[in-house]
């Protein structure tokens, strides 16, 4: 049903470990480990601990075969590590996610490789709504806001907090994925109610994170008060 999708981009990296670690569990049901391999290919992944997930699975490996790695044998170590340049990942998923960290290291974001002038993204609008039908008392609210093209969810939070900080004031918790909303115009996930924030575009749950989710120009995001 998710087309190769297992739960959600978060969730891949230890589930295709799993699905390749157990195959005689579910032999001989086949798996169509293909479909799933290419939602992973497909995807920017730029969390340390999201690449971490899934370079093993990449590789054929899988955690439960770290205990069992002789470090002491191999003597090049770095080569042998190296990830197999293979005409099914190319330049596509976590290869063009690495190469886009190392090219952040050449300059400022947006600069032209091989000068110093830098080239500001055009700027984007972007619809904004944090809804709470859940508990106490319930609200709506929209804004639209303007940040400059390839921004972050997190800076379309910022930015709608800084024009109506009464309304939009929101908290976040750093997390090994990153940074997340823990709190909406005062209203705060809790654990023991079972509650949090859900970010949804056009009705569909957000597959990644407000520190990576780089919205587009008219999207519209909403932040739902929600039960799990």
């Amino acid at each position: 049903k998710g087309h190769g999708m297992i739960g959600n981009i978060y969730s891949m990296g230890l589930a295709l470990q799993a699905l390749g670690a157990t195959s005689k569990f579910y032999a001989p049901r086949e798996w169509d480990c293909a479909q799933a391999f290419s939602v992973v290919y497909g995807h920017n992944y730029q969390q340390p601990m999201a690449i971490a997930q899934v370079l093993p699975a990449l590789v054929g490996k899988s955690y439960l075969e770290a205990a069992g790695l002789d470090c002491a044998a191999n003597t090049g170590t770095s080569q042998s590590l190296q990830l197999p340049l293979t005409p099914e990942l190319g330049t596509t998923g976590v290869h063009r996610g690495m190469a886009a960290a190392a090219q952040s290291h050449d300059g400022p974001r947006g600069t032209v490789p091989g000068t110093h002038a830098a080239v500001l993204a055009a700027p984007i609008t972007v619809s904004y709504s944090i809804i709470n039908k859940l508990q106490g008392s319930h609200f709506d609210y929209t804004i639209s806001v303007s940040v400059p093209g390839g921004s972050t969810l997190l800076k379309v939070l910022q930015v709608a907090e800084k024009e109506k900080p009464n309304i939009f004031s929101f908290q976040t918790e750093q997390t090994s994925w990153g940074p997340m909303v823990i709190s909406i115009h005062g209203l705060a996930a809790n654990s023991d109610d079972r509650t949090y924030w859900q970010f949804l575009s056009s009705g569909d749950a957000l597959q990644e994170g407000v520190g990576t989710y780089k919205p587009q120009d008219g999207e519209h995001i909403q932040a739902v008060f929600s039960t799990y």
